[in-house]
């Protein structure tokens, strides 16, 4: 299989470390956003909405969306709860982190990082929601290891993308101690 991505985004970097976490085998295809690699005609032909990732099977079948990608790859797996309940949390986490968490500290990050805006430039509203999914995630992990019980799963991948480059968006995590040992925790069972 293929995944076409940019490894700058926290989106594409879900599908590679549930890829190398479940030693599956894949071609990495590198398309720069940035480069509007993702607007050719060749490109928009796996995924008309124009976005990384881009999952392409054997068989030529594609799958956009990363946390689609990413619960299609670990079906079966460790990464997705066996329990009903428990694997519920897990996709309330995912689409928490794409409408509550992603617009805020993914675009913060994108408008410093990639465009080059200074932490005042930055729309107070998207920093002021960035905090609250921060602190959201704080509580929960204030009490439990991972974000659904003691287990890595799907949740704790998807939100770590984002999470992990939070200063890169002007977020500091120092009042955030139970989300930076959730952190180093994911990152050492996904052995970044």
């Amino acid at each position: 299989m293929k995944i076409y991505g940019d490894l700058k985004s926290g989106n594409c970097l879900k599908v590679k470390w549930v890829c190398d976490r479940l030693s599956r085998r894949y071609t990495w295809v590198e398309i720069d956003t940035l480069k509007n690699e993702s607007r050719t005609a060749e490109f928009l032909k796996l995924n008309g909405a124009g976005q990384v990732p881009v999952l392409e099977l054997d068989d030529g079948r594609t799958l956009a969306q990363s946390n689609a990608i990413i619960r299609y790859l670990a079906r079966g797996t460790d990464l997705i709860p066996a329990e009903a309940f428990l694997s519920a949390k897990m996709d309330e986490w995912l689409f928490w982190e794409q409408y509550s968490h992603e617009p805020y500290l993914a675009v913060c990050r994108f408008q410093m990082f990639y465009l080059g805006k200074s932490q005042g430039e930055l729309d107070p509203e998207k920093v002021k929601r960035g905090y609250f999914a921060l602190a959201r995630m704080e509580h929960q992990l204030h009490d439990t290891r991972f974000l659904v019980g003691d287990a890595l799963s799907l949740a704790d991948v998807a939100l770590l993308a984002y999470t992990r480059v939070a200063h890169e968006g002007g977020f500091h995590l120092d009042g955030y101690a139970s989300v930076r040992r959730w952190i180093a925790d994911s990152e050492k069972v996904l052995g970044l």
